[in-house]
């Protein structure tokens, strides 16, 4: 830092508030529920913008359902935290004690305002947080590393991949357990995170049952719907249900419960 700065009076990194995690069967109760039928829920109880634009899966096919743990990068300036000599000065920063933080099951959800420059996470990094148990991670940014975080297994959403370390550019880990913007959407700390090859969406904790009771009946339909338009039916009469196919999807649903 240069002699002529004044470095303000400001203690980082930033942490947020205590906050509950999801019990356990909440997170549970969404392992069938697709990103597009909870996106589709939410939008019906009022929640328009619950997707996050941008990130896409680093290996199609995976899917995660888990607590939010957010972590947010902030612009660079040079009286409070610049780039130089940051890839050592980092384990002082947001990004390493959110990595401390991480509980079995979390979903490390980071803003970083989809910087082409920022690899926000690498593997060495990646490697960390699953060992302690974390679920996966959604970037509204990019990442490095990426053939050895594929080969980790562990689900990542990004916007893309970048040689560059997090805080080589512009961006700088500045806080954690606090709201962060992602793609458009508010992620809270505890919320669910609920991501497959549609992309990630947000469900407010405090929704999430209204989103489960809404999800499996409109789940469960939708396999009637496919087994009734594979066979030859018309769908205009199939999807949506009308009335009348929803007194015969009731009771075909009433025969296969019968036959549990």
């Amino acid at each position: 830092m240069s002699d002529a700065l004044i470095r303000p009076d400001f203690t980082l990194p930033v942490r947020g508030a205590a906050y509950e995690r999801p019990a356990r069967e909440v997170l549970d109760s969404f392992e069938t529920i697709s990103s597009a039928t909870a996106c589709a829920k939410l939008h019906e109880l009022g929640i328009r913008r619950s997707y996050i634009d941008g990130p896409e899966p680093l290996s199609p096919g995976q899917r995660i359902v888990g607590s939010a743990l957010t972590l947010q990068f902030m612009p660079q300036r040079e009286d409070m935290a610049s780039g130089a000599g940051q890839e050592y000065a980092e384990r002082h920063t947001a990004l390493w004690h959110v990595l401390e933080a991480v509980q079995p099951g979390d979903v490390l959800v980071i803003q970083a305002y989809g910087s082409r420059f920022s690899g926000c996470i690498g593997d060495i990094l990646a490697r960390y947080f699953a060992r302690k148990g974390g679920a996966g991670i959604v970037v509204d940014g990019r990442i490095r590393d990426a053939g050895r975080i594929r080969d980790l297994g562990i689900p990542v959403w990004s916007t893309g991949t970048t040689p560059h370390y997090a805080s080589q550019s512009e961006l700088v880990p500045w806080a954690y357990d606090v709201p962060v913007a992602v793609g458009g959407a508010l992620c809270m700390p505890g919320d669910l995170l609920v991501a497959d090859d549609d992309g990630p969406v947000v469900v407010p904790q405090a929704m999430a049952p209204r989103v489960v009771d809404s999800a499996r009946d409109h789940e469960e339909w939708e396999v009637f719907s496919r087994l009734r338009l594979d066979g030859g039916a018309r769908l205009s009469d199939y999807y949506p249900l009308t009335p009348d196919s929803r007194e015969e999807y009731e009771t075909w649903r009433s025969a296969q419960s019968s036959v549990r």
